[in-house]
């Protein structure tokens, strides 16, 4: 498939050619809501980003002209929240692919904060959205020696009745 393009001018006042996606997946390999919401902020209200290829290592721009949703993805967007009244009044659609999961014991990602915490995020983000806008993910499912199936499906269970709660 190929984007639609146009030519844009940059900050410097060259012109390059950028992507004009319609959907903008923010971002599935940088946590920018846990970390970058200042960053988003400026590229977006700049009207375009630069994004190097993780394969090919080419620069791409992306231009924002037609972006008509950013889906952010996070394991913890507790930081994006101070900014979604900023979000509500420039971004058309958003919502928020929330990664939820319970490897606290294991420690697997000590450099997030604890399941209960981020449930509570995920509920005030919840109210403030709207159910529709905030999406749960238990990903990744991970099975070991010590956890095996039935320990990570009751994990999931648990996380699952604390959100409807």
């Amino acid at each position: 498939m190929q984007w639609k393009k146009e030519t844009i001018t940059l900050q410097d006042d060259s012109r390059v050619e950028a992507q004009t996606p319609i959907i903008i997946s923010a971002s599935r390999a940088t946590d920018i809501p846990a970390f970058y919401g200042e960053w988003f902020i400026k590229r977006w209200e700049d009207g375009y980003l630069k994004w190097t290829n993780p394969f090919n290592g080419q620069p791409l721009y992306v231009s924002f002209k037609n972006a008509r949703c950013v889906v952010f993805w996070s394991k913890n967007p507790r930081a994006m929240m101070k900014h979604l009244d900023w979000l509500d009044a420039h971004v058309p659609n958003y919502y928020f692919q929330f990664s939820l999961n319970d490897y606290d014991k294991e420690g697997y990602e000590g450099k997030i904060s604890s399941v209960e915490s981020r449930i509570k995020t995920f509920k005030e983000l919840s109210q403030r959205l709207g159910k529709k806008r905030v999406v749960w993910r238990f990903d990744p499912l991970i099975l070991t020696q010590e956890l095996g199936i039935e320990e990570l499906l009751r994990r999931v269970k648990n996380i699952g009745d604390e959100l409807h709660a």
